[in-house]
Order: C-alpha cells, then structure tokens, then sequence
C-alpha cells in the first residue's frame, strides 16, 4: 500500500507543526491544515527541509462549510485520509462569572465542533477502508480542570468522551480513536502566562521541565502507527506527571 495519509488541522505552529513534521518524517502524506497555512513559507520550508510530502490547505475549524470544503480538496487531491489528528484549538480564558458569551460560543465550536466535523468528513473513506487512526488532541485541563478556564476545559473534556463514544461506534470498522491530552507544553499559547504562575505550574510537574511540542508529536505518532492497532478509547496524558 502506498505511503498513509495523515490529516493535521491547527499544523502551522506549536503542537500541529511538531506533529506535522514528525509524522512526515515517518513516512506519512501531510494534509497540513490551518486557517493562512497556504501563505506560510516558513512551514513550507520546514517541511520541505525534513523530507516530507505535504500539501497545505487552509482551513477555519470555526466553519464546518471551511472544513468541508478543505477536506474535499484533501481527498481529490491525496484520495483518501487514513489519519486524522484534530490539534486546532484557541482559548479564551476569562472566570465563569464574567465570561461573555461569543467567549464561551467560539471556544466550543472550534475546539469541539470543528473536531467533529472533521471527523465526519475523513470516516467515510476510513469506513470504506477498514483501517483508520483519529487522534484528538484534548488537555490536561479537560481532565482536571482549570480556574477562569471553563470554556475551555468544557471542550476539552468534551473531546475525551467524543473520543470513548467514536471508539465504541468504530472498533469493528477497523478504527481506532485515541486521545492525546498534553500538560505544560512550550507553545505560544502558553508562553503568554505570568512568570509567577509558570513557576507554579513547574513545581507541580515531577518530571521537573515543561513538556515540548515533539514529547506530544511523540505520543500521536505511536497512536498513529500499525502497532497501536489494540489501542482504542484510550486518553494518553503527555503531562510529565503534572496530573495522574
């Protein structure tokens, strides 16, 4: 069988590219999917760098019409997606009391909704196929949550129990749909935070360092591989220990 195709939505920074990258080296197709990705050279250049067969495709993980017409044109293009790893996601922290609700709205469907319907657009042909990896990427705060962070502890948690329903619908087909939950990883997402609270959230991790974009790209690609073909429902904590 010809190279795997791997679906990568929010690829263009962060967790997305390490995981981009690591499964391009692997030996993976890339559908490397964000919201400017067509106009980002210096992805492109790193991609190109290690190797890897890619093709980039804009996509809005708010609009399920974006990530329709994205997905169309990732399998016109590829002809089918054998894995797919919903990575795309924002916050928009705020406490529960105050929180607006276009705060709440957008966090929830692009974190949540635009997992979903990515899904439904890539099942069809894993059905077909009888072979199929979904990997969503959730976190810590979906399991333990997280003060002024409802909104997005909300998605996040939403995604595990997405993931256990998948699981138990697609286990015959040959498809299994796991979950990767990352702890304090180095992003820009969490590179905003006060000096004061990184120290504490870094007193709480046993392993003693933040976690890097490739210790999650890590675990995706075993989640991602034929040998985690046993693996299913499962929610893989990437957190140095920070929550058990």
């Amino acid at each position: 069988m010809a190279n795997r195709v791997a679906c990568v939505t929010g690829a263009s920074r962060g967790i997305g590219r390490a995981v981009a990258l690591t499964l391009g080296r692997a030996g993976f197709e890339i559908v490397a999917a964000s919201t400017t990705i067509e106009n980002n050279s210096e992805f492109a250049a790193e991609m190109r760098a290690a190797g890897a067969n890619f093709l980039a495709i804009n996509l809005n993980s708010e609009s399920a019409e974006s990530i329709k017409e994205a997905f169309g044109r990732a399998l016109k293009e590829k002809g089918r997606i054998d894995v797919l790893v919903n990575n795309a996601g924002i916050a928009r922290d705020g406490l529960a009391v105050r929180m607006k609700p276009a705060d709440w709205d957008v966090v929830l469907r692009t974190n949540l909704d635009g997992a979903f319907f990515a899904i439904q657009q890539a099942l069809p042909g894993m059905m077909r196929n009888r072979w199929g990896r979904i990997i969503n990427i959730s976190s810590v705060v979906g399991q333990a949550g997280g003060a002024g962070q409802v909104n997005y502890a909300a998605s996040k948690a939403g995604l595990i129990g997405l993931s256990k329903s998948l699981a138990q619908e697609l286990g015959c087909r040959g498809i299994t749909v796991n979950v990767v939950a990352p702890g304090y990883i180095a992003t820009d997402m969490t590179k905003g935070l006060p000096e004061e609270r990184k120290q504490k959230i870094l007193a709480a991790i046993p392993v003693e360092r933040i976690g890097t974009p490739d210790d999650v790209a890590a675990a995706v690609k075993f989640l991602a591989s034929e040998e985690a073909g046993y693996i299913t429902g499962h929610v893989l904590a990437v957190n140095g220990g920070m929550y058990m």
